[in-house]
Order: structure tokens, then C-alpha cells, then sequence
């Protein structure tokens, strides 16, 4: 079949290189004029890593694999960690990694031919066509809707966007200042119940640390506040390191607000499908939305031929994920993280990936229980 994917970013690529691995003829085509590297940096959990390495994905000397998980007390004290080394071997040598979104989707783009600069007049969902601005038009025997958020393949479909900002943001930043966490394979959270601090290792030297709060439209951590930093320090600087000393020498904050809406059952019509944000926008909490826009790839690289079950499967997971997600569970959680030993923050981290997963539920997937227990 010929596949027209609309969007270039993590989803449109990847299920670009799963459809071609399938035998279809398959074009990308995407707004911007080159290649979208902006943004952070993403988790992929094994799920992730298992189906880029089967989309041929190269990610060797890529990011940081995780080895653990750790929450503190804005005090100071260690409350609890979560052992991924476990999680790898429970999955079958699959790891968790934090990497760079500029370095996922210049791996992923490797070999993917795209047409950039390609803006989107009109959509055909029934039809499978493009209308471009240009007056051109491109149609398909499938035509596949990876355009984010604010997708205009959805809009055709659905109508207005559904998804809504849910009250919280995020304040995140790159430093390449040398700390405990920035060349190891450990990821520090805190939380007090009404906000998250986080820093994790991204690879080459740099991590990521981020903020999620709760703000509003008009409020002071909202947007382009000219003294973001000096009010960042204020509320967050007394936590422990290495918060005060990134945010000391930080000179500015990318802003991403928090938005989700509630995924149906069925996401297209006729030749026309959706995937990643314009199919499920989420919030960033548990580290989500990148894997669920990978394993939409992956289902609907297997089942290209019956558009409305790739969407069943998907839904099934996906919606109790989004649901999850959207309820902020690590802002919120608090002291209440030190209240469950290790090995069961473990055992619940390996339940949940694969409750998450569909790629980690096929047979074979999750090997047999460990006898040798976590440490607390």
C-alpha cells in the first residue's frame, strides 16, 4: 500500500520505518523545513528500546541507560529507589534510557525520506489526499495523521481539538554542570505533594532537570515571565542538590504546559488513522507519551490493513494510560513515596510498564520472577 504520513517528529518517523519494514510504500511529509530537534529530553522505558531496535533504530552511545530511580525529601533524605537494573532483566535485557529528543529523532530520521516545507491546505479523510498550499495534492492507499497536538489531519476528523491544559506546567533545562547525576545512570525526584523537581542523566555529559507545578494562564510561573528564574530559585533553591547550584547558574527555562483530553475508542475513518498526540495527547508525568507514540508504530506497522482494530488495540491501553498520566501522580505523591519498601516499588514499577505496553504483554516478553530480592 502507499502510506502518507503527515508529521515528522517521533511517531511520523517511526512509524514510517516500521511501514517500510512491512513492505509498504510509505512518504512523510512535514511542516517545518527541516528536521524538528527542539525540546527536552524523553525516557524511554524497555518497551521503547525494545521496539526501536526492531525498527533497526541505532542507538548505540545514545543517551543514558537508567539504572535507577530515586526519590528524596525536599530535606534531603533518600526515601526510596526503584531498581531498573531489576526491571531490565524482568523485560528480557531491555533498559531504560533518558535521551535527548534531538538525538531520538536524528536516529530515528536515519534512512527516512521526508518532504519538508510541505504545509497542509485541506485534508480528504475519506479520500486519503493532501492538499497543500502550494496547490499540490498527494493521495494514498492509507493516510496516517502524526502531526502533534494541534493536528490538522485530526481536525478534519474530529473537528475542534479536544485536548484542554490540565493546571500544571513545566519549567525543564539542559546543564553540563558537572553532578552526581549527570554522567551516571541514577535519576533523582522530589516531590512535597504540590510540586515535582527532577534530574536525569541525558548522555555526552548533560542532563535534564524540570519543575512541574501547578499554573494558570496569567499567573507567575505561566509563560514568558521576564524574572522566571528568580522566582524558580525562590521556590525551589532551599531544595537538595544539585537543584540550587543547576538553578544558580541557569539563565533560562523552556515552558511546557500540561494538556490531555479523553481518548475514544475510534480514532479515524475510512483510509484515515491518527497516532502519538494528535490521537492522545497526554501529560509528561510518568514519562508516557514518547513510548505510546512507539508502540502506536509498532501495532499499526502490523495491522496496516484494518485501521479500525489498530485503533481497539491501541485504546484499550492507551486510554488507561492517559488517564493515569493526567491525574499528576508523581507531583502529588509526596512524603507517601517513602512509605513502600524497594522491592515493592520495583515489583509495581515492572506491573505497570507492562500494563502500559502491548509490545511487553506479547508471550516472551516478561521473563521469570528474580529470587534475588531488592535492597532497601
Amino acid at each position: 500500500m502507499r502510506v502518507l504520513i503527515v508529521g515528522g517528529g517521533v511517531a511520523g518517523l517511526a512509524a514510517a520505518r516500521g511501514l517500510t519494514a512491512a513492505g509498504h510504500d510509505v512518504e512523510v511529509f512535514e511542516a517545518a523545513p527541516e528536521l524538528r530537534t527542539e525540546g527536552g529530553s524523553v525516557t524511554l522505558w524497555p518497551a521503547a528500546s525494545g521496539i526501536l531496535r526492531q525498527f533497526d533504530v541505532d542507538l548505540d552511545g545514545a543517551g543514558r541507560r537508567l539504572e535507577s530511580l530515586e526519590t528524596w525529601s525536599v530535606r534531603g533524605r533518600k526515601l526510596g529507589t526503584i531498581d531498573l537494573n531489576v526491571v531490565e532483566r524482568r523485560f528480557g535485557g531491555l533498559h531504560a534510557m533518558h535521551i535527548a529528543r534531538r538525538e531520538l529523532v536524528e536516529r530515528l530520521a536515519e534512512g527516512v525520506p521526508v518532504h519538508y516545507g510541505h504545509r497542509i491546505q485541506a485534508i480528504d479523510p475519506d479520500r486519503a489526499e493532501i492538499t497543500f498550499t502550494d496547490g499540490s495534492t498527494a493521495r494514498g492507499d492509507l493516510l496516517v495523521g502524526a502531526d502533534g497536538r494541534n493536528s490538522v489531519v485530526r481536525q478534519a476528523l474530529w473537528g475542534e481539538n479536544p485536548s484542554r491544559p490540565n493546571g500544571w506546567v513545566t519549567w525543564q533545562a539542559f546543564t553540563t554542570l558537572p553532578t552526581e547525576f549527570t554522567d551516571t545512570g541514577r535519576s533523582m525526584m522530589i516531590s512535597n505533594g504540590r510540586a515535582l523537581g527532577s534530574v536525569a542523566p541525558a548522555g555526552h555529559g548533560k542532563a535534564l532537570w524540570w519543575f512541574d507545578l501547578r499554573a494558570k494562564p496569567g499567573s507567575a510561573f505561566w509563560g514568558d515571565a521576564p524574572d522566571l528564574m528568580d522566582r524558580l530559585r525562590e521556590r525551589f533553591g532551599h531544595w537538595p542538590e544539585p537543584f540550587p547550584t543547576v538553578l544558580g547558574h541557569a539563565q533560562t527555562a523552556q515552558f511546557y504546559p500540561h494538556y490531555g483530553h479523553r481518548v475514544p475508542p475510534i480514532w479515524g475513518r475510512g483510509p484515515t488513522t491518527l497516532m502519538g498526540d494528535a490521537a492522545h495527547t497526554m501529560s509528561p508525568a510518568m514519562a508516557m507519551g514518547t513510548g505510546q507514540a512507539l508502540e502506536d508504530a509498532w501495532v499499526l506497522s502490523r495491522s496496516a490493513g484494518d485501521l479500525r482494530g489498530y485503533e481497539r488495540a491501541r485504546t484499550k491501553i492507551v486510554r488507561r494510560v492517559a488517564k493515569m498520566t493526567g491525574r499528576e501522580i508523581p507531583s502529588r505523591q509526596g512524603p507517601l513515596a517513602g512509605l513502600m519498601p524497594d522491592a515493592f516499588s520495583t515489583r509495581s514499577t515492572i506491573s505497570w510498564l507492562r500494563s502500559a505496553s502491548g509490545y511487553l504483554q506479547e508471550e516472551g516478553r516478561l521473563q521469570r520472577p528474580l529470587a534475588v530480592p531488592v535492597a532497601k
